[in-house]
């Protein structure tokens, strides 16, 4: 957590451009942005993964990413958006710490913004009723 540089930004040990700042939460724009706008949510508490984050930090995580992607909305004009949030390194996650990305996608310049692949495939019957199960076992 030392090195964690979102946990310095919340300590103000390091500057940001603060948006919105909670009992649990706080927002800030990003200084590397996809887009004019793009925002990160953060949890106040350390946690690398989604999961391990408490029930109260993740209701208010929810709301501060609303409010926030409004304001951006409103501020940039842009009515579409991506809110990515990724966990762990294969899955594209940089900062070890828990963030939602707000990423304005501007629609004078498709080449702007987060672009996706989504190399799907269709799954089987019964790959879907086995895991599944396995899913609802553990719920």
């Amino acid at each position: 957590m030392a090195k964690c540089i979102f946990c310095k930004i919340i300590k103000r040990e390091m500057p940001s451009y603060k948006l919105l700042e909670t009992e649990h939460s706080y927002a800030f724009l990003d200084i590397f942005p996809l887009s004019k706008g793009h925002s990160l949510v953060i949890p106040k508490s350390h946690a690398e993964f989604f999961h391990e984050l408490s029930d109260e930090s993740v209701a208010d995580l929810s709301q501060v990413t609303k409010k926030v992607a409004n304001a951006v909305i409103a501020a940039t004009g842009e009515t579409q958006y991506n809110i990515l949030q990724n966990n762990g390194a294969r899955a594209h996650q940089v900062v070890k710490h828990v963030h939602f990305h707000i990423i304005p996608k501007p629609e004078a310049d498709s080449q702007q913004g987060l672009m996706i692949e989504w190399p799907s495939a269709k799954a089987t019957e019964d790959e879907l009723k086995d895991l599944s199960a396995k899913v609802l076992e553990k719920l």
